[in-house]
């Protein structure tokens, strides 16, 4: 029987409220007051604050049993938590990244999961820094446009991937053909980019014919890095794994996989064991490296995405759509938005229209680091 130990966490069922001053897909912050043990005090509009410890005060704290990374790597899952975006029709996403205990998985940093509902993606010109974004649509097309003149429609099976260097600016909108709303379903999902990377030019690319990876009752669509020779075109600057996957009824399978790389899987219908664990739509199961297999298990089918990578080595500051390593750095980055710097650039086809930052929090900001 193999030794393992038993890690602390907050029950995975209980209610998970926004992180205050997220990002989110719709380049809103969400407003919702945390609750429990890690509220948060409120915050107003000054750059510049003092750090805040903070305690887990739970008080009757659910055993997770984690395999040592030595037996195998360290399973744990995090159950997502609804995300109110604002908005008219008040549309909502399920955000799997940054969990409070693992704010990364490889350099992914953030994953939200939109849809699907009949809500058109009406996302006005917004920046980022020190991140790609990765738009994986599943159901539904949007066009983008961004400040270094791209306009482009991507649909299902394709991929977006825009680098922010220093900085980019850029919309999405869903389109449609008839006029009708159409169903609106995808992942979006951010990579952190290396220092000299994150300092560096913007660029934005789209790739059409992605490579597949087949065995047995299993497909897998490699969107971002290798899997089984099975290579993406898409620029990264980390060793990186992205995977739409398909399994299939009655199916057994293992994936091999990088001893190196840690990785998630989330599922986005049906249900599937990984490793042993049962994982069903909502929920994000974190397989610390150590593997060179992950053993995949559906009787009714599933549809499921796996993210990977070497463990970044920085720690991050995140807040709203900028990644640095600072809080200056990302203040910086705010009041070069808000003054309109050439930094970010024009988006066109949207005049003066843009989303405006939130003000800062009274809080000096902190790299979020991983409690596993």
């Amino acid at each position: 029987m193999p030794t393992r130990r038993v890690c602390h966490s907050t029950p995975s069922d209980a209610p998970h409220a926004p992180i205050r001053g997220e990002s989110t897909l719709w380049g809103r912050t969400t407003d919702a007051p945390e609750s429990g043990p890690s509220a948060r005090a409120p915050r107003t509009s000054r750059e510049e604050g003092t750090q805040r410890q903070m305690s887990n005060l739970e008080m009757a704290p659910t055993e997770h049993r984690c395999v040592r990374a030595d037996e195998g790597g360290v399973l744990r899952q995090f159950p997502g938590r609804e995300v109110p975006l604002g908005g008219v029709r008040g549309v909502t996403v399920t955000r799997l990244l940054p969990q409070r205990a693992l704010p990364l998985i490889g350099a992914w940093c953030f994953l939200d999961v939109f849809g699907p509902e009949r809500v058109p993606m009406r996302v006005l010109p917004h920046p980022h820094t020190g991140l790609q974004t990765v738009t994986w649509p599943l159901a539904g097309e949007i066009r983008h446009r961004d400040s270094l003149g791209s306009d482009v429609v991507i649909e299902p099976g394709q991929l977006n991937l825009m680098t922010s260097g220093a900085g980019i600016a850029h919309s999405e909108f869903s389109v449609s053909a008839s006029g009708a709303v159409e169903m609106s379903h995808g992942v979006q999902l951010w990579v952190a980019l290396p220092a000299a990377e994150a300092a560096g030019a913007s660029r934005f690319e789209q790739h059409r014919d992605l490579p597949v990876y087949r065995d047995g009752g299993l497909t897998a669509t490699v969107f971002v890095g290798e899997l089984s020779g099975a290579r993406s075109p898409a620029l990264v600057h980390t060793p990186l794994l992205g995977a739409d996957i398909t399994v299939a009824r009655e199916t057994t399978v293992a994936v091999p996989v990088q001893p190196d790389f840690e990785y998630g899987v989330f599922v986005l219908s049906g249900e599937v064991e990984v490793c042993g664990e049962g994982l069903a739509v909502g929920s994000l199961l974190y397989v610390g490296p150590g593997r060179d297999s992950l053993p995949l298990a559906s009787l009714s089918g599933a549809h499921v995405v796996l993210l990977g990578g070497t463990p970044f080595p920085d720690e991050l500051v995140m807040w709203w759509n900028f990644v640095g390593r600072s809080h200056e750095e990302v203040a910086q980055a705010r009041r070069d938005w808000e003054a309109g710097s050439p930094r970010f650039g024009p988006v066109a086809g949207h005049g003066s229209d843009r989303i405006p930052a939130p003000p800062m929090p009274d809080l000096r900001l902190t790299p979020r680091r991983r409690r596993l």
